[in-house]
């Protein structure tokens, strides 16, 4: 992996998990490293973690807290005041499992954290990461997905689940959601010769926090099972760390779903390309964006 001295990242859900994996080995780069999450004291030991380790790591926290438009909003601002770049982005904080709720803004919890979330943080930091492009290689967007999204559904006319809840199905079609971004977001950014990449990544199945709501017997035996069968944190970040930062490896354009180290086919659906539009138009409505 190159030195990433001088570069920004953003890593949202960056105090546990993959995230925290991500955090670690770019700050080992030399990236400066931002952490957007709910849990301050969460984010403060990572900090305290990985500045143990790295002892001229440039780690900092910031509250974002996905559910709330309102608080995307001011992390967004907060860090478009201080004038700095944005080079690396990596929406990867999730929610998964959860007992039917709303967000702050009235929409469901998964759709609301996972796709509306990201999708509204990625659009108001746009121009910061156009400029920074422009300046050196290609700034990099990466959507963390889920394998899930394979059997993931999008219904235009009940994204917020509404006629019949499922926490499974709405956790997939949320991932499906994020795919559809992330494709689409790299075909406008393509059309518009902006220099900027998107890609999603599928970390596969890591034991992480993420289970912490399935039933408890479940959560038993998905703890005895992850260690022998599911990828680490460190595992899990690979592929996203790898994703980050390929542009600046060899030139490559970027895009595409990545999976185990490399780029990778998706399923049928993700090729729908007017079912991709028709999300995007939909979730501009949604968020209030022009």
């Amino acid at each position: 992996m190159p030195r990433q001295d001088g570069r920004v990242a953003i890593v949202t859900g960056g105090g546990r998990g993959i995230g925290y994996e991500v955090v670690r080995h770019l700050a080992r780069l030399g990236a400066h490293v931002i952490i957007g999450g709910r849990d301050e004291q969460e984010g403060l030991t990572a900090i305290q973690r990985i500045c143990e380790e790295y002892k001229e790591a440039k780690v900092e926290f910031r509250k974002l807290d996905l559910a709330s438009l309102q608080s995307v909003r001011q992390f967004a601002q907060s860090f478009k005041e201080r004038d700095l770049p944005l080079n690396i982005l990596v929406n990867n904080a999730a929610v998964m499992l959860v007992p039917e709720g709303r967000t702050e803004d009235g929409f469901e919890q998964h759709f609301g954290v996972n796709y509306l979330g990201h999708f509204l943080l990625t659009w108001l930091l746009l121009d910061t990461l156009k400029e920074s492009g422009r300046c050196g290689p290609v700034s990099s967007v990466v959507n963390v997905t889920s394998s899930a999204h394979c059997i993931g559904e999008i219904i235009l006319n009940d994204l917020n689940c509404c006629k019949h809840y499922s926490a499974h199905a709405a956790y997939c079609n949320s991932k499906l959601a994020q795919l559809f971004f992330s494709t689409h977001f790299h075909q406008e950014m393509q059309h518009g010769r902006v220099p900027v990449v998107s890609c999603a990544v599928d970390p596969g199945m890591v034991d992480t926090a993420l289970y912490c709501h399935l039933w408890k017997p479940l959560r038993m035996a998905q703890s005895l099972i992850a260690r022998l069968l599911f990828r680490t944190p460190v595992e899990g970040a690979a592929t996203v760390l790898l994703a980050a930062l390929s542009p600046a490896l060899d030139g490559d354009c970027g895009g595409g779903y990545w999976a185990n180290g490399h780029r990778e086919v998706t399923t049928r659906p993700s090729f729908d390309p007017q079912l991709q539009l028709s999300l995007w138009k939909i979730s501009i409505q949604l968020l209030g964006l022009q």
